[in-house]
């Protein structure tokens, strides 16, 4: 297999600042000139404990930001540090998000796909992009980087919330399909839950947009050697053909939107 050029320096960083953006999810800021582009990932040691792949929320080249949300003995482990207390980076890894300038860029967010998503607008807009951003969350409690979007010059921000407590009542893929409708949009990027991704890229396909997704898998080594994160049928790895995988190439993919594996292997369907 031809694997391409990674950048796996490890690092050993103390964490800057601490910004709890809400009861489940955390920012972590480190001051370090990183040189990620939006849609890759590093991976994040938790000294004692395990080694995590987490997307980079933020670079600009002078500090990145990972935010993570607490979900298992690892990220609970995390959530016990304090600033100044140190993990170790790997990275940037991955492919990224590229951009053509001036075009029209709607950005589908569901859940905590919203922090990344965020790297990926802060970076559009310096090359003359008009971004629509669409975020997607249960409740209005669980909206991450709302303030930080509505900052971003040339981007106009969309809420759905499932239980209508903040912007429009519904999925965020049905305020796709409107903003889809009403405006003239050259490419969709999304990242959230995987049955959202899929969902979000039959109704670009329906539209004749383009769409680009960021793929989540088990990882251990992020650079293309143990083999965890192949995808069924093809044997691409996520971490070296992706994070970032065309629309086209995924839906063809047997387990997109249907079924997941887990650290062993197991399948899980969804």
């Amino acid at each position: 297999m031809n694997i391409p050029k990674f950048d796996s320096r490890f690092q050993i960083l103390p964490i800057k600042k601490i910004i709890k953006e809400n009861e489940y999810a955390n920012t972590y800021v480190f001051e370090y000139a990183l040189g990620s582009k939006p849609g890759q990932f590093v991976m994040m040691w938790i000294p004692g404990v395990d080694e995590k792949p987490m997307s980079v929320a933020f670079d600009d080249g002078k500090e990145f930001w990972v935010t993570v949300c607490k979900v298992g003995p690892a990220t609970k482990e995390l959530f016990e540090l304090k600033a100044g207390d140190k993990v170790g980076i790997r990275g940037p890894l991955g492919t990224y998000y590229s951009f053509k300038k001036g075009r029209h860029l709607a950005l589908v967010a569901g859940g905590y796909g919203a922090a990344p998503m965020y790297y990926v607008a802060h970076e559009a807009v310096k090359k003359g992009y008009k971004v629509e951003f669409l975020i997607g969350a249960r409740n209005k409690d669980l909206l991450l980087y709302a303030q930080k979007i509505v900052g971003l010059e040339g981007v106009n921000l969309h809420v759905a919330t499932n239980d209508g407590s903040a912007g429009v009542e519904g999925f965020v893929t049905r305020l796709l399909e409107k903003v889809l409708q009403e405006q003239k949009i050259d490419e969709v990027f999304t990242c959230g839950p995987e049955i959202m991704m899929k969902i979000v890229g039959e109704i670009a396909e329906k539209f004749g947009v383009p769409a680009r997704m960021s793929m989540e898998k088990h990882m251990k080594c992020g650079i293309g050697v143990c083999g965890q994160c192949a995808l069924d049928d093809t044997g691409d790895l996520v971490c070296v053909k992706g994070p970032v995988m065309s629309w086209d190439y995924v839906k063809k993919l047997p387990e997109m939107g249907v079924y997941h594996r887990d650290a062993q292997g197991k399948k899980h369907y969804f």
